[in-house]
């Protein structure tokens, strides 16, 4: 029923307009609570236990940061099967994004192009907004992640701070915080990927986090697809020697022809599976990996755990194939 109605209707809609009426339906969906409870229960049914970030998931699969930008629709998703739900990218300061257009669907590929450029409402509201999440009893029992990146105009000298201060709001509320520092959408970013530059990021967001809440806050880095793979073992390297809690892999890819901003489907998966195994390789057992990137079938999940990812993240197959496909991925990987 859903494949029909994005072929016939939602795909002729403009991306961001239907994006934003998506987000609005499904954070009005998550405050009627006991619909929303009931649909928790049958779609996380029969789920096996599996114990991260200090907390008990209902699944391995979770839901990819860029869908829920402003933590609006965290209740609504977790409603609808997603083991876990990545908020963001959300900057020190709210900020716009970039100049539409800036969101597009490839059709033939099930492919999305983004150029958004972490439009959010900043750290201060959107941590006001997770507070409110976090007083009620379906609020805490969804597990957060918050993904946090600089804003558009701080230098990359200045970048540490910026991460240090989203940290510090958002660690209370979060059950772990990402490092995003590969977004292609923020001119720059993507070179805070370098180990010297990322360093400092990374010891300013864990004294962020420390300095919001004693409560222990996993923390882990986002990285590109287009890295190169001695780039990657830099990274892995860094995340031992910083004892980070691990890698999310990967983010979009610019490595295409169809544009400005970064593409993300289907087209992903053998790169992003690529990257996990690399990074399990230099990691070994001891770091947790969540592999994103191209996941749309169970195959596709299985493949991703196979290649050493512990969780896996979707969004850009949520889109496309609706809502019912988080709680058939993660019974798939039962």
């Amino acid at each position: 029923m859903y494949r029909l109605m994005f072929k016939l209707f939602i795909s002729k809609t403009d991306p961001e307009q239907a994006h934003n009426r998506v987000m609005r339906a499904l954070a009005l969906f998550g405050k009627i609570t006991p619909v929303a409870a009931l649909a928790r229960r049958v779609l996380r049914w029969g789920y096996p236990s599996a114990h991260y970030f200090n907390r008990q998931l209902t699944g391995r699969v979770g839901l990819a940061a860029g869908l829920d930008k402003d933590a609006i629709a965290v209740r609504g998703l977790d409603a609808l099967g997603f083991a876990f739900v990545e908020v963001g990218t959300i900057t020190p300061k709210p900020q716009p994004g970039n100049d539409q257009p800036r969101l597009w669907r490839h059709l033939a590929d099930e492919t999305i192009r983004n150029r958004m450029g972490f439009n959010n409402d900043g750290a201060d509201a959107c941590a006001a907004r997770l507070a409110q999440l976090r007083a009620t009893a379906a609020g805490k029992q969804a597990v957060v992640g918050v993904n946090i990146g600089k804003n558009k105009w701080t230098s990359a000298a200045a970048a540490p701070n910026d991460y240090a201060y989203a940290a510090e709001k958002l660690a209370p509320y979060a059950d772990y915080l990402v490092i995003n520092v590969s977004s292609p959408n923020t001119p720059g970013l993507r070179d805070l990927q370098a180990v010297e530059s990322l360093t400092p990021i990374v010891r300013a967001t864990i004294a962020g986090a420390q300095a919001g809440t004693s409560r222990p806050v996993p923390v882990l880095v986002k990285i590109a697809p287009d890295l190169a793979d001695a780039d990657i073992a830099k990274v892995a390297a860094l995340v031992k020697t910083e004892q980070l809690a691990g890698v999310v892999a990967t983010n979009t890819t610019i490595g295409h022809d169809r544009g400005p901003g970064g593409l993300s489907g289907p087209i992903l998966l053998p790169r992003s599976t690529q990257v996990v195994a690399d990074l399990r390789r230099e990691l070994g057992p001891d770091f947790l990996i969540i592999g994103v990137g191209g996941v749309t079938t169970a195959a596709d999940a299985k493949r991703m755990v196979a290649a050493g990812a512990d969780l896996v993240q979707i969004y850009t197959s949520f889109i496309y194939h609706g809502a019912f496909l988080p709680s058939k991925l993660n019974r798939a990987l039962r």
